[in-house]
């Protein structure tokens, strides 16, 4: 079964998570629900957030610890987690498609760099083009999640290389080894932590590491580099002048708010996206 965000309003999102109906936190969602309350207390389940930026699950029944559904052309693994997620961010439908697509440049004999890659799904998207894709993220956790997401999609050739491990020290490490990218792909956290308790902070650390993404570039060859983002203070204006100063004046730019389509008609912003290739 699939995934739909069914309704969004009073600061929550109504979703169809294959058989299963949640409602999540969607703290953008000022206006008032389309779809009558009755829609909205069928409900299986509801996650409240806490001041500690956790929050909790509470049930009208019985849910398995996970399950499936389909989204964005994928059979995706969906489990619940303490902090309301589910293990993939649907917002995110456009750029895999645009990974899939004869625009990215992938393809065979190209090398694609999936930073801060958490379960897989845009790293999958990558690999049905038959390029090499290394994908990064700093849990263990979701490097297994994304390995299973992979058992699940079978049309998704195997040639990815899945890595646990800080992002700043691994480009690093790629840098010195002579590593290049034709395309690099960043979804970066306000704050996180690497593998070994690293410190990431956005303000602090997407300069430097954008800066190091470009001298992953090949020369010679076109380059391209997809930003998302979902911090406050972060636009596409803002990430434009990231890219530009990183990576130079001269490239093309496709920037837009990220969203998600609802059942009602309407779309739910979730974050911006900004596409730069030189």
């Amino acid at each position: 079964m699939k995934y739909a965000l069914l309704d969004s309003g009073n600061l929550q999102k109504l979703e169809q998570v294959g058989e299963y109906r949640l409602i999540r936190p969607a703290l953008n969602a000022f206006w008032r629900p389309a779809l009558p309350r009755r829609e909205w207390e069928a409900a299986d389940a509801v996650f409240t957030r806490d001041s500690s930026g956790g929050g909790r699950w509470s049930f009208n029944r019985k849910l398995p610890e996970s399950w499936t559904a389909e989204w964005g052309g994928f059979t995706l693994k969906i489990k619940p987690t303490g902090f309301g997620h589910l293990g993939f961010f649907a917002e995110q439908y456009r750029n895999w498609d645009f990974f899939r697509s004869a625009a990215s440049g992938l393809g065979e004999g190209a090398r694609a760099l999936n930073l801060f890659g958490y379960s897989g799904v845009g790293s999958m998207a990558m690999a049905e083009t038959g390029a090499a894709v290394c994908h990064l993220d700093a849990s263990r956790g979701m490097i297994e999640w994304g390995q299973e997401n992979l058992k699940f999609n079978p049309q998704v050739p195997p040639a990815i290389r899945w890595i646990a491990d800080d992002v700043n020290k691994f480009t690093q490490r790629e840098l010195r080894r002579g590593n290049s990218y034709h395309l690099i792909a960043l979804d970066p956290p306000t704050f996180g932590r690497g593998s070994s308790g690293q410190v990431w902070k956005i303000e602090d650390d997407l300069p430097k590491l954008l800066g190091v993404c470009n001298r992953l570039r090949e020369p010679g060859r076109p380059f391209t580099v997809i930003l998302s983002c979902h911090s406050p203070g972060f636009s596409c204006l803002v990430l434009e002048r990231l890219l530009e100063e990183a990576c130079g004046r001269g490239g093309r730019f496709e920037s837009f708010e990220m969203t998600i389509p609802e059942s009602t008609g309407r779309e739910l912003p979730a974050g911006v996206s900004v596409r730069y290739t030189v």
